[in-house]
This record gives structure tokens, sequence and C-alpha cells, in this order.
């Protein structure tokens, strides 16, 4: 199986995890695309993360219909902190992974907990971002294919501080994702 995973926070999930996906499903030619939510990444604070259901339920809702995005719930619903090393190894060995990376978490890579283990275990695929130099991202993770994809800044952090403020999230995560951060009150919508 060869199998692309974009993992990340999804909070919440945003046309740009799916533009990505469908990037990587196409040029890279894998059978499907995990979309895959964080436990506890180890990463970011637990309390600036929303809960795990909440992330789960709208990776859910963002992915319907797209046949070729696989929702992957071991990360997600794993106690302690996740590390990428760990959830590489939970796939059999015959399989063959790309990890799609924004540029930015690309360039830091090499500063991942078992950095080595997780270039022996997967290829990276990266999105290309808008203030992130190509020249640092090879320097930390080496020999890298870039999505061919146009540079979106979206990003769950933009979506929560636009949401916090008041100003339109709307068009930036798909309808029953908007639908559901408002009926649960997330983001202050």
């Amino acid at each position: 199986m060869y199998r692309a995973i974009i993992g990340g926070t999804f909070d919440p999930p945003h046309l740009a995890h799916l533009l990505a996906a469908e990037t990587a499903y196409m040029q890279l030619g894998v059978d499907h695309v995990l979309m895959m939510p964080a436990g506890s990444p180890w990463q970011k604070p637990a309390s600036s993360v929303s809960p795990g259901e909440h992330r789960w339920a709208m990776t859910l809702l963002a992915v319907e219909g797209a046949d070729f995005i696989v929702p992957d719930d071991r990360e997600v619903l794993r106690d302690g902190w996740t590390y990428t090393a760990d959830t590489l190894a939970t796939f059999p060995e015959e399989d063959r992974l790309v990890l799609v990376l924004g540029a930015d978490a690309a360039a830091n890579l090499s500063t991942w907990t078992r950095y080595d283990q997780v270039r022996e275990r997967a290829e990276i695929a990266v999105v290309p971002r808008l203030h992130t130099d190509p020249a640092d991202v090879v320097a930390a993770a080496g020999e890298v294919t870039w999505l061919d994809m146009p540079i979106l800044e979206i990003s769950g952090s933009k979506i929560r501080e636009r949401a916090r403020r008041g100003q339109s999230v709307r068009f930036l995560v798909r309808d029953q994702v908007y639908d559901y951060m408002t009926e649960h009150g997330l983001y202050g919508l």
C-alpha cells in the first residue's frame, strides 16, 4: 500500500489541508491520503489545543465525499504525547509512506523527536509556504518532493484568531465544519 499521511492538530481542518490532500493524491499517485489529527502533539501546549473529540468530528466532516481521503484516529485517541516516529511504526513494514508537511514544519524536521526514524520510514512531500525558504527545508529534511499547488495562507491559528475577533471564517473551512464549529461554540463562534 502506498499511503500519504497528513497529520496536524486540525484545529480546525481547513481548505488548505484538503487541497494538500488532493494534490498529494494526484501528484504522488498514492492509493489514498490519511488525514490524521494529532492527539497531544509534543510541540504544542495541551491547553492550546481543542479537545480531540471535536477535532476528530471536524476531520470526519471535512473529508465527507472525498473517497481518496481516509480519516485516521490512531493519534487522536492515543493517551500521552504523540510522536510521528511512533505513529509511523504502527504501519506494516511493506507499506510505502509519504509524510506531507507544510514547508514551515519541514524546515524544522531535524528537531523532531527521533527524526532519523521518521526519515528512514517515510518519504517527505512538502506543501509550499510563503515565508519559508526552500533551502531551509532541504537543509533540515534532505531530499523532498514539492507539491505543485498554490500557496494558501490559511492556518488553524489564523482561523481561531479571526473567529475570536468576530471576523468571518465561513469560507476557510467546509460548510459542515463551519456548522459544527458554530453548533459547539468553538473558537468563540
